[in-house]
């Protein structure tokens, strides 16, 4: 088998798993010597054109978790937009210093169920999407050696011929998360979505074009008529700081995660 390219493929909301991918990819493809290509998945443009490799590529395939599991509402794209073909794949997932539960488990799965044969996985820390109290910084220096350094033992176990396949934690048919409030009860937000200060907004379009759902209103920000499932990215994206959610569902949720989860977790990687 001689392997051509190393690719970088996510779906990355506010970019914190896009930076986790692109050095994976990058500092493999250093290790092997071979050109690196980036494709992103995550707006739905980009998720609309089937990506198709071959056992000449090896893919670096990330994303964050949403609840203990791979986003819900992108999860299809995942499953029908990806043709491994027998390209081999490193899955790779964001957490927010919670835990990354079954996420890279279910990554693993659907990565191996559309032809790619996993030989390595990690689960990687970075900025929780909801707030700055949970691991803000991360992915820092240390962290980017660690991705470095996982690079480089993918690259060493292939180079090798080592094509064995990777066993990572979790169940990937397991259920999502609860997410929890301060009073330790379950709470849902499903429907919260992110409302606009008028004040602020210049109605330049920025969260328009962050939307990985489209759900915002192109013609008035303000408007969100489809299917918002709470990445973030509108709210981090905003060019002027308009972009909010008041849901109180959802702020005692993240009140509870600043208050419990504070403590920074490790990553975590697999071969």
């Amino acid at each position: 088998m001689e392997l051509k390219k190393v690719w970088a493929v996510y779906y990355s909301a506010t970019g914190t798993t896009a930076k986790v991918v692109r050095a994976a990819a990058e500092a493999l493809a250093e290790k092997l010597g071979l050109p690196m290509e980036e494709r992103s998945f995550t707006r739905p443009g980009e998720r609309a054109e089937t990506l198709v490799f071959t056992p000449a590529d090896i893919v670096v395939a990330g994303s964050p978790t949403y609840a203990g599991k791979l986003p819900n509402k992108i999860l299809p794209d995942f499953q029908e937009k990806l043709r491994g073909d027998g390209a081999l794949a490193v899955p790779v997932v964001l957490f927010g210093n919670r835990s990354f539960d079954n996420s890279l488990a279910e990554l693993r799965a659907v990565l191996e169920s559309d032809g790619f044969r996993p030989v390595g996985a990690g689960a990687f820390v970075g900025r929780h999407a909801f707030t700055d109290e949970l691991a803000f910084g991360r992915p820092g220096w240390s962290d980017l050696k660690e991705i470095r350094d996982f690079a480089g033992k993918i690259a060493e176990k292939v180079l090798a011929g080592d094509l064995s396949p990777v066993r990572v934690p979790g169940d990937p048919a397991a259920p999502y998360y609860v997410p929890r409030g301060l009073d330790g009860e379950p709470v849902k937000f499903l429907k919260a979505k992110p409302k606009t200060d008028l004040s602020r907004c210049n109605h330049c379009g920025a969260c328009v074009r962050a939307c990985p759902m489209g759900a915002i209103d192109p013609g008035n920000p303000a408007e969100v008529p489809g299917t918002c499932i709470k990445c973030q990215s509108c709210v981090r994206k905003c060019t002027r700081g308009a972009k909010f959610f008041d849901d109180p569902a959802f702020l005692s949720h993240v009140a509870m995660l600043e208050r419990d989860f504070r403590e920074p977790k490790e990553n975590q990687v697999f071969l």
